[in-house]
């Protein structure tokens, strides 16, 4: 069973590992349409995830990661992100657990390494997941037409005047070309 030695310690330098994320994310070249997305919000974002890994490893159900993900890569997609670049920042961040893992990991102990691997694997089946409903949810909300945003009910009340206008302004003009026909043979 997993012990939570390295959770917790993942959990209290959440700060830390969110803001070095958001930096590797600022310097990819594989991450270039990010300046469509708040750093406020991908930082909380990843925050979120560090801060409580231990509930999305342990407590949480398919269900629940397949519903936050869904929602973020339907996200990204209003934010024009390619879900190419969606992707390799999901892997970012998964990459960025791992190296702290290894980083505060004792080599050589062997109750170290074996919660390493169980952490380890369970970080892999959580972003695998991940990954599939991010993807998911971002396809789903692409396919979705596009519609313009509806027009105020005064913006249609002056465009119709407008048309009715130019219906009025082109009767005038039909009827000066009566009036003075030399203007109609311009």
């Amino acid at each position: 069973m997993l012990t939570f030695k390295l959770v917790h310690l993942i959990q209290y330098h959440s700060d830390r590992l969110a803001d070095s994320l958001l930096c590797q994310v600022k310097m990819s070249g594989r991450a270039r349409s990010y300046c469509n997305v708040s750093p406020v919000e991908l930082k909380d974002r990843v925050h979120d995830i560090y801060h409580h890994l231990g509930s999305w490893l342990l407590d949480k159900r398919e269900s629940d990661i397949d519903q936050r993900y869904a929602a973020i890569g339907a996200r990204r997609t209003e934010q024009q992100v390619p879900l190419s670049e969606l992707i390799w920042v999901i892997v970012l961040t998964k990459n960025t657990l791992y190296k702290f893992v290894d980083d505060v990991s004792v080599p050589g102990q062997v109750a170290d390494i074996a919660e390493k691997q169980e952490l380890l694997q369970r970080l892999s089946q959580f972003f695998d997941e991940a990954i599939y409903a991010t993807t998911a949810g971002y396809e789903h909300a692409a396919a979705q037409p596009v519609h313009p945003p509806q027009a105020s009910a005064k913006t249609r009340t002056n465009t119709r005047q407008v048309g009715e206008l130019s219906k009025l302004e082109q009767e005038a003009a039909g009827r000066s070309s009566w009036i003075h026909p030399a203007r109609g043979s311009d």
